[in-house]
C-alpha cells in the first residue's frame, strides 16, 4: 500500500513545489530549534544551589569552570554575575542584563521564519488556486457551448489541492511556532528568577554569612548547638 502519494505533488502543479519548500524548511527549523531549546533547558533551582555552594566555599573559579560546561542561557547568567561579584551592584546589574541581552535573541532565532511560513503558505495556496481557476475559464471559453466538466476538472481539483496543501503547512507551522514560543517564554522565565536570585545572593546574602562567621571568629562565641564538658570532663578538676 502507497502511503505517501506523490501524485498529489503532480496533480497540484507547479505551486506545489514552492510549497514543498516551505514545508520542508519549516520542518528543519522546528527540529533544530526544538533539540536547542531542550538542551539550554536545566533544572536552574539545583544548578543554583550549587553554585551557591561553591561560591561559600571561596571556590568561585570551580563556580565559573561549572557555568561553562552547562549549556543554556540560564548558565551565561550566572557566569556574568560571577565574573563580577566582586563589584559593585550597578556593575553586576548591567553585565547580567548585557548577558540576556545576547542569549535572548539567539533563543528566538528562526523561529520568526516559521511564523512567516505560517502566513506565507495559506497565501501561496490561494495563489495556486487562482491561477488554476484562470486556467479552468480559459478551457471553457475556448471550448464555448461544447465545454463539460471532465474537460476543465484537472484544474478545479489542481486549485483545490493547492489550497488544501497551503492550508495545511500554516497549520502545521501555527503550532510549531506556538510550542517553540511556549519554550522560549520558560527559558526566559527562568533567566529572570536565576538572575535575581544570584544578584540577591551576591549582594545580600553571601556579606551577611561572611560578616556572620567573622563575627563568630571573633568574640569566639561557642556554637549553641556543642553542649557544655561535664564536670567529670573538665580539665584540673581532682575528685576530692
Amino acid at each position: 500500500m502507497n502511503y505517501l502519494d506523490l501524485s498529489l505533488i503532480e496533480k497540484g502543479g507547479p505551486i506545489m513545489w514552492p510549497l514543498l519548500a516551505l514545508s520542508l524548511l519549516g520542518f528543519v527549523f522546528f527540529v533544530e530549534r526544538a533539540l536547542y531549546l531542550h538542551r539550554g533547558q536545566i533544572a536552574a533551582s539545583s544548578f543554583l544551589d550549587g553554585i551557591k555552594n561553591l561560591v561559600r566555599k571561596q571556590r568561585v573559579l570551580e563556580a565559573l569552570t561549572v557555568c561553562e560546561e552547562t549549556p543554556g542561557p540560564t548558565a551565561a547568567i550566572v557566569k556574568a554575575a560571577l565574573m563580577n561579584f566582586d563589584q559593585p551592584e550597578a556593575k553586576i546589574r548591567s553585565s547580567v542584563q548585557e548577558a540576556a541581552i545576547i542569549e535572548i535573541p539567539a533563543l528566538e532565532r528562526r523561529i520568526g521564519t516559521i511564523a512567516a511560513i505560517a502566513k506565507a503558505s495559506p497565501i501561496l495556496g490561494l495563489l495556486g488556486t487562482v491561477v488554476s481557476l484562470l486556467r479552468a475559464f480559459s478551457v471553457m471559453q475556448a471550448e464555448g457551448p461544447y465545454a463539460n466538466a471532465s474537460i476543465f476538472s484537472g484544474e478545479i481539483a489542481q486549485a483545490l489541492i493547492t489550497t488544501a496543501a497551503g492550508l495545511s503547512i500554516a497549520v502545521m507551522a501555527y503550532l510549531a511556532h506556538h510550542f517553540l514560543y511556549g519554550r522560549v517564554r520558560a527559558l526566559v522565565h527562568d533567566m529572570e528568577w536565576v538572575a535575581n536570585e544570584i544578584m540577591q545572593f551576591l549582594l545580600l546574602d553571601l556579606p551577611d554569612e561572611l560578616a556572620g562567621q567573622e563575627a563568630t571568629s571573633e568574640t569566639g562565641i561557642e556554637d549553641p548547638r556543642v553542649p557544655p564538658p561535664s564536670d567529670d570532663e573538665t580539665p584540673g578538676k581532682h575528685a576530692s
